[in-house]
């Protein structure tokens, strides 16, 4: 199973273009299947008066609002039809997460081929039947939710015309970066197994480890945020994979899926066929064996290679006698001529 990898750009590029299209440049080189952008009005998010995240106190200062802080990242249409266009060069998908109805409906025009419901409108009835009713495929993200409340997001998604194997549910935790101790990752599957639907990790811990780990697990959509450079002003680059460990992340999961293909039976593959002769062990003399002596622990060994016959047979052996000499370390066999393998 190929997994889906979302390297989400979201809003590292601190509202300047030139930068958001290296982000893309960045991700496409990284090899990851879509670059996700976010895309909203600063005030349909929030009011004049919402305070921002513990988070985002730190990586941008007090002296903001929350609603002045989204303003200056904001894309305009036109940034979209460039982001458009520099996907579109680059070879990678387009993405971006919606936050308000109009936002909904703009990448919707622009082609969009699923929606992506945040973690904070996983709450939101009137945007989540906004969001089905545009018939696209769901992915939805869990970070502050229980339960009880993704279970109402998928009821709502549901009367709106959405079935359940149209849906990815993606386990997420919204601190930046999030706690090793509080990722909690085995209850991404657990979800999966709750809803039945598809899964996947929205991953905001530092380093790629937990991301690899969510695919050996069985993620199928794998989303992870990435910057130009972490000391970068702005709210998630400290919390963001650098280009290069994005392209670190991305080779891991593609290595971790060819690991994790096959059919699970247990058997010796092409590659190895080989050294079962170099590194299995035969029956051997252990010391000079004269013919017509019993074979017995005290004239016999276990030596590589491993041509001859098998240490397994070795109590078929025993007490028989050599049908001719056997000098130390040659792989006895029950053939009186020296021609025969693992008789």
């Amino acid at each position: 199973m190929m997994t889906l990898i979302i390297a989400e750009a979201g809003v590292n590029h601190n509202g300047d273009m030139g930068m958001a299209r290296e982000l893309v440049a960045i991700a496409a080189e990284a090899g990851a299947d879509m670059v996700k952008f976010q895309t909203f009005s600063a005030c349909e998010i929030a009011t004049g008066a919402a305070p921002k995240a513990g988070y985002q106190l730190t990586t941008t200062g007090a002296e903001q609002t929350q609603q002045e802080m989204l303003a200056m990242l904001e894309l305009s249409r036109d940034d979209h039809d460039v982001l458009l266009r520099a996907c579109e060069e680059a070879g990678i998908a387009f993405f971006s997460t919606g936050f308000d109805e109009g936002a909904i409906d703009l990448l919707i025009e622009l082609g969009v081929d699923r929606i992506k419901v945040p973690s904070g409108e996983i709450t939101n009835l009137p945007l989540l039947r906004h969001m089905a009713a545009k018939g696209l495929p769901i992915i939805l993200s869990t970070g502050m939710a229980n339960l009880g409340e993704i279970e109402a997001a998928v009821n709502a998604l549901e009367r709106g015309g959405i079935s359940r194997n149209r849906i990815t549910i993606l386990h997420c935790n919204t601190e930046y970066p999030t706690p090793m101790s509080e990722v909690n990752l085995m209850a991404m599957s657990n979800i999966g197994a709750a809803f039945g639907t598809a899964y996947g990790y929205s991953d905001h811990t530092k380093g790629i480890e937990v991301s690899i780990a969510a695919v050996a697990l069985g993620a199928s959509v794998i989303e992870k945020h990435f910057t130009l450079d972490r000391s970068l002003p702005g709210p998630d680059h400290a919390a963001s994979l650098e280009p290069a460990e994005l392209a670190q992340m991305v080779r891991a999961i593609r290595n971790i899926e060819q690991a994790l293909a096959g059919d699970g039976i247990k058997r010796p593959s092409g590659s190895e066929a080989g050294n079962r002769a170099i590194v299995r062990k035969s029956i051997v003399a252990s010391r000079d064996i004269a013919a017509g002596e019993l074979f017995s622990p005290t004239n016999l060994g276990t030596k590589r290679p491993g041509n001859g016959i098998s240490p397994m047979r070795w109590d078929e052996l025993i007490g028989c006698p050599a049908p001719r000499a056997f000098a130390a370390d040659e792989l006895v066999n029950l053939l009186a001529t020296k021609s025969g393998e693992d008789v």
